[in-house]
């Protein structure tokens, strides 16, 4: 490795993907019923060239009673990230780490909005420990490879 300082910095945030669907409208809005609120996040992270990452953070939130929907929201929120003079086993946890953290912010306040405009109550979002998540998904594979070794 160089004798060069590490590099972390932001070069753009932006809205990959956003959708919503109600797609019981109108009559869902006549519903006394409290939907069910279910959030799924993942994150990816891609090289897209020397020393640049694209992260994209997925957040998607579906609320429904019973079987019926009121709404799903999927915001695909990514970052431009320059990471230069980092060492290799540190790479990991900032693509998985770091920069979904910076992201959900953004994130969330996406979804608050896209939902607030479907004429729903806003969600917000509790803050999400990617670090845990992380680690939580390393404990899996290490599981999963000696699941392997074993057989």
């Amino acid at each position: 490795m160089s004798d060069e300082q590490p590099v972390f910095s932001i070069e753009k945030i932006y809205v990959k993907d956003l959708s919503i669907e109600v797609p019981n409208a109108p009559q869902i809005f006549l519903e006394r019923e409290t939907p069910t609120i279910e959030i799924q996040i993942q994150s990816a992270a891609k090289a897209i060239g020397e020393g640049t990452f694209e992260v994209a953070l997925t957040v998607t939130v579906n609320a429904k009673h019973e079987e019926k929907a009121f709404f799903l929201v999927e915001v695909v929120k990514a970052g431009i990230f320059q990471i230069r003079n980092v060492p290799e086993q540190d790479m990991e946890p900032i693509l998985a780490v770091a920069c979904p953290n910076i992201l959900f912010p953004y994130a969330r306040e996406n979804i608050a909005d896209a939902i607030n405009r479907a004429g729903f109550p806003p969600v917000n979002l509790a803050p999400v420990n990617f670090e845990a998540l992380y680690q939580q998904r390393l404990m899996e594979q290490q599981q999963a490879e000696s699941k392997i070794q074993l057989q």
